[in-house]
């Protein structure tokens, strides 16, 4: 008998009729010989609203207390979940993610897993229960409920897949599986029938929202192969794996947007070490997550830093890095949160010259400004204004030749 785990996002859970439709998925699927874990994502809308609340009575609530908040938004979609399966004649059982073993670091909104001890769920599973786990969550070594950053139930299924050695895991969303941008707002992008991992996880960093990228990195470090595919429709969706078919043959995989981000540049930076440890070092310290870094040339003994982080943390960034200036000798502080991200994606860019070349071109012929550049080996990301973003994704979507109909091996982004 194999072992499947499935996951269910928020969008899947959202209704009393859709948490039936998954059950009787579930059902279904132990049905066709398989043992069941099913990881489950709070119902839509759910998190946010007790986001809202949390701050309507504390400006600044503590991290503790608010995984312990937004965990219930899981075990509650679980235990209904577990309702349904069990009310159409199934047997089903929820866990939270301490009960199914899942062990992590103490660090509050955004834990890192330890280890999983899945003692309980094997026992479960051998009694003939499909097995419903909280998603998002796990337990501190000091016995603290946790949660393991937005998007974070892609990780407990990916985490719980290698765990237990299962034969499948299936990722159930919204969407038909990875596409080559994000359809809202590229009518003709198309859906990906095979990514690698290196792939979905720079598309993953660079906006996509259709996987966390901590899970991505998971699965590529643990070898766990994976499916995206829609919770509403029965058909197949992206196969990520470490090496599709022809993966050097398309050059760019997708575009990827990512709203919402802010841009922060450090002035007059002297140019000697131990500078910009100084800054990454209080960045650090404030637990700032920043993403693009971009220093200039020094040509009069100064240089200007720049980098991005999400528009949420612009505030907190600016308090922690205006007392470095004078420290430093810096001579100023500029920073602006109405920026955006765009990253063309694909393994092929390895291969293939002229990507760069291409994608500046399209956008200055479409008017776009370009803030930021910062390449890898398969991946050219830009920041620009987010006022042109939607305009920009569309140029360059339509320049690498991405629209769909196309060959099967196309890509992805958010």
């Amino acid at each position: 008998m194999g072992l499947i785990v499935q996951k269910y996002g928020g969008t899947s859970v959202g209704s009393a009729e859709r948490i039936q439709r998954v059950a009787e998925r579930l059902i279904a699927a132990q049905k066709s010989g398989q043992d069941v874990v099913a990881v489950i994502s709070a119902m839509a809308g759910v998190t946010d609203e007790l986001i809202k609340l949390a701050h309507e009575l504390s400006p600044q609530p503590s991290p503790r207390e608010m995984d312990a908040l937004l965990a219930t938004g899981e075990q509650g979609a679980s235990a209904l979940v577990a309702m349904a399966v069990n009310a159409l004649g199934g047997k089903a059982v929820s866990l939270t993610g301490a009960a199914a073993g899942i062990v992590t670091d103490g660090v509050h909104t955004k834990a890192k897993i330890s280890h999983i001890s899945p003692r309980q769920i094997h026992e479960l599973l051998a009694e003939d229960f499909i097995v419903i786990v909280a998603g998002f969550q796990g337990q501190s070594t000091q016995g603290a409920i946790t949660t393991l950053g937005r998007g974070g139930s892609d990780l407990t299924a990916i985490a719980l897949a290698a765990a237990l050695k299962a034969d499948d895991c299936q990722i159930f969303t919204d969407v038909d599986g990875v596409h080559t941008c994000d359809p809202r707002v590229v009518p003709d992008a198309s859906k990906i029938d095979e990514i690698a991992y290196d792939e979905l996880l720079e598309m993953a960093g660079a906006g996509s929202k259709v996987m966390q990228s901590r899970a991505v990195e998971f699965a590529k470090k643990f070898g766990v192969g994976f499916e995206v595919r829609s919770s509403l429709k029965d058909r197949p969706g992206t196969q990520a794996k470490a090496t599709p078919a022809n993966m050097e043959d398309v050059v760019v995989r997708g575009v990827s947007l990512e709203r919402n981000q802010a841009k922060v540049t450090i002035c007059g930076v002297p140019d000697r070490p131990g500078c910009a440890g100084v800054i990454f070092s209080a960045i650090a310290g404030a637990s700032l997550n920043v993403d693009m870094i971009v220093q200039n040339a020094s040509s009069t003994g100064t240089t200007d830093l720049s980098f991005t982080l999400h528009k949420d943390d612009f505030t907190l960034a600016e308090k922690t890095l205006m007392p470095l200036v004078a420290q430093i000798g810096a001579e100023g502080l500029s920073a602006t949160s109405n920026v955006a991200k765009l990253s063309v994606v694909g393994i092929g860019m390895r291969s293939h010259a002229g990507v760069a070349s291409r994608l500046f071109a399209c956008l200055g012929e479409a008017g776009v400004n370009i803030q930021l550049i910062s390449t890898s080996e398969i991946k050219i990301a830009v920041v620009i204004a987010e006022e042109d973003l939607e305009c920009a994704a569309r140029a360059t979507h339509a320049a690498f030749g991405l629209a769909g109909p196309r060959r099967p091996s196309s890509a992805a982004a958010g």
